[in-house]
């Protein structure tokens, strides 16, 4: 399955990571409520981990506790859930979803698989640990905003025999990642707390609200994942890119410097404060933070794929792929990537080397729509091949 957790916006601004640091003092007020329509939908994650009727039969049912009984609670639970034959869960970042949503819809990106396994599993008595994992942040584009995403995974274990402490040494701790396991295994992870989980869907669900154009929605879920007081940086940067998109250009430099107070080496922090001081007038300060943010990144995400869009569209289509080539290579589990260096590769009569494109599309894609989409293209792309070869 492929990477996903916590969503990071840019218009060209950016939402932040999920790193801890200590707490710091109360920030300044932040909110402007009376500048936002009230909420379309219920905003809250009391019911995040809520097992619905269907999850409670699940759980009960005959083939459920034979397969605990046959294999144990950790893999049971997780063969149970996970299997090709049974749920059929699929990967899809689209949305981030509650654990009854996630098992109704059969789909999620790893926040939400994370959070309907942490219910199941407290239901059978287990214990959860929620790890954040320190890999690459992994970039991508929606409507215009940009998206960062970072990931987390979940340890299931035992209790000790007095039920008090956690055992971490039990040989019965099983960790749950939904990164193919060659890759997860390379990385450190930090613990995370049950209030981090919440916060990170709170601003998830914020970033999703944006992307769909629904300001006001993102406001008020921005403003439940602020009110945990997460010691990171993400919710305050989420807060600070909905003023920015909103015009309340002083109430998002406020949420932005509270960001960076908690994040002072945040790239992502700095990226969305830079062009607001620059929108501002306060061009020195914002050539400063210019600065910063080349020295950490000199070439930021998608220049190259966005050159290569530009000679695309122009027909030079030799220096569109070598673009494309290089966005891949430092981005190879990005699918739009691959899909457009498929379509240059079709434009130079390359037709074996963009199906594999277009398979890679398919593969690393966490979104069913473009998944359908790509499956169609390639479809109607091995039929061409088909019958070119009827042809002669």
């Amino acid at each position: 399955m492929k990477r996903l957790a916590s969503l990071l916006i840019v218009l060209p601004l950016l939402l932040g990571g999920c790193a801890s640091t200590p707490q710091l003092s109360a920030p300044p007020p932040l909110f402007a409520d009376a500048s936002f329509k009230p909420p379309s939908e219920t905003i809250g994650a009391h019911n995040l981990f809520t097992l619905s009727p269907a999850m409670q039969a699940y759980l009960h049912s005959p083939a459920f506790e034979a397969l605990l009984r046959s294999k144990g609670l950790e893999r049971g639970l997780i063969d149970a859930l996970y299997s090709k034959t049974d749920l059929k869960l699929e990967y899809d970042s689209s949305r981030t979803r509650t654990a009854a949503e996630t098992y109704e819809a059969r789909a999620g990106n790893c926040l939400s698989l994370v959070v309907m396994t942490a219910a199941f599993a407290r239901e059978l008595g287990m214990t959860v640990r929620f790890r954040s994992v320190l890999a690459d942040e992994t970039w991508s584009r929606d409507g215009g905003i940009y998206l960062v995403a970072s990931h987390v995974n979940i340890a299931l274990g035992h209790r000790k025999r007095n039920g008090l402490l956690y055992d971490e040494t039990s040989e019965h701790e099983l960790v749950v990642d939904f990164l193919p396991p060659p890759e997860a295994s390379r990385f450190h992870t930090r613990l995370l707390e049950e209030e981090d989980i919440v916060a990170l869907y709170l601003n998830n669900r914020a970033a999703e609200s944006l992307v769909q154009g629904k300001i006001d929605d993102a406001y008020w879920w921005a403003r439940a994942a602020v009110a945990t007081n997460p010691p990171n940086a993400i919710a305050y940067n989420t807060l600070g890119v909905i003023y920015q998109r909103h015009g309340d250009l002083v109430m998002a430099e406020r949420a932005l410097r509270t960001a960076l107070e908690r994040e002072p080496e945040s790239l992502v922090v700095m990226q969305n404060l830079g062009p607001l001081l620059a929108a501002t007038g306060r061009t020195a300060e914002a050539a400063e933070m210019a600065r910063r943010v080349a020295s950490i990144e000199p070439v930021p995400p998608f220049q190259y794929f966005d050159k290569g869009m530009v000679a695309l569209k122009a027909g030079d289509y030799d220096a569109a792929r070598k673009l494309f080539e290089r966005e891949i290579k430092r981005a190879p589990y990005y699918d739009e990537f691959h899909f457009w260096l498929a379509v240059t590769l079709l434009q130079l009569g390359e037709a074996k080397e963009a199906r594999e494109q277009l398979a890679l599309a398919i593969d690393t894609s966490t979104k069913s729509d473009n998944r359908q989409l790509y499956s169609a293209k390639l479809a109607h792309l091995k039929r061409q091949s088909a019958n070119s070869v009827r042809i002669y």
